[in-house]
């Protein structure tokens, strides 16, 4: 086994970086990484992908994996066919190429979503000679501007020297430890007024970074159950919103009217329902949540919130239809034949 703790970076730091994913999320990152002044390649299956990226960012195609300082990992982890449903088959394979081809001591750092137990297999997958982090992703691609690839970060490392290795990438910090939860940056364009600047800035070194603020946990695990976490939490968001609206159907109160008004009050923001919860990362990711907890019992509350938008779902497809011949309690929830759907009782199972 290679020991990694003193091969961090060389003298010259990281010079050449390979996204591997170039789609919603990828190719942005590889944009801002190219911007930031890297050597920048990218890899998709898709030639179509590649293609755009070269065209519209200046992307080069990758030619050999041995030359590369950092690999960034933004691969879809969600079944082809179906978007909610989690897959990690693909990032692997992306993982058992890297493991084959890389120099000792890359940094690989993992940005698409995974379920606990992933980042150690990757791990040891790379025969423990790769640096790994995971430094979810939360690019928003509706507001990119304000929500894109430069945001607060969390950031966890398989070892102390791999999470050193990815601080230095991301932010310019090197010589961060396991235990440090502080928010780090030494980007001026950040939007970071909120963050506690305790750290001295002789504490960065010359070498090129992403300038992206960090959060920094003691666990790897800890860094991509946020991930799941957040999204898992904005799934609960919607779907009471969705059984409120249900509620209020079953009941002729006005959601609006009701929202607005729920809404005064400074600590509830009730969200606007619309179509169901679509996508692939909320859906996909609270499964993964669901799925990747060792516990017996699994969440009750985001398993009862899967099958409330299940309902409302059910009840906007018939309302467009038939709308007018059916009552909505019977809409809701056949199995209770017209009795009313219980928001308060639904949300405390």
């Amino acid at each position: 086994m290679i020991e990694l703790e003193n091969i961090i970076l060389d003298d010259e730091g990281i010079k050449k970086v390979l996204i591997i994913g170039l789609g919603q999320l990828g190719l942005p990152v590889a944009r801002y990484v190219r911007e930031k002044g890297f050597d920048t390649y990218g890899y998709d299956i898709s030639i179509v992908a590649m293609e755009r990226a070269q065209k519209i960012a200046g992307i080069k195609e990758v030619t050999d994996f041995s030359e590369i300082d950092a690999f960034i990992i933004c691969v879809s982890t969600h079944k082809p066919d179906d978007m909610s449903t989690p897959q990690i088959e693909g990032l692997l394979s992306v993982v058992q190429d890297i493991s084959m081809k890389a120099k000792n001591g890359a940094l690989v750092s993992i940005e698409s979503t995974i379920p606990r137990g992933i980042s150690k297999k990757v791990y040891e997958m790379l025969n423990h000679r790769l640096h790994v982090a995971h430094v979810p992703h939360r690019f928003y691609s509706l507001e990119e501007k304000d929500h894109g690839v430069n945001q607060v970060r969390v950031v966890g490392g398989m070892c102390d020297c791999c999470l050193k290795a990815a601080t230095q990438f991301y932010s310019g910090r090197v010589d961060m430890d396991a235990s440090s939860t502080t928010i780090i940056t030494n980007s001026s364009t950040s939007n970071t007024d909120t963050i506690n600047y305790s750290i001295n800035d002789d504490a960065y070194n010359n070498k090129m970074n992403l300038g992206i603020p960090l959060h920094c946990v003691s666990n790897i695990e800890i860094a991509g159950i946020t991930k799941i976490a957040e999204n898992a939490h904005r799934y609960l968001q919607i779907a009471f919103a969705e059984d409120l609206y249900l509620y209020c159907q079953a009941n002729d109160i006005d959601f609006a009217e009701l929202r607005v008004a729920l809404n005064t009050k400074w600590n509830v923001d009730i969200l606007e329902p619309r179509d169901g919860i679509g996508g692939h990362c909320l859906p996909k990711d609270t499964k993964m949540f669901l799925q990747s907890s060792q516990s017996s019992g699994k969440s009750k509350v985001l398993t009862a919130a899967l099958k409330v938008d299940r309902d409302y779902r059910r009840y906007r497809k018939i309302r467009g239809t038939a709308i007018e011949q059916t009552a909505p309690e019977q809409l809701i929830n056949p199995d209770l034949r017209g009795e009313v759907l219980q928001s308060e009782i639904r949300h405390a199972i």
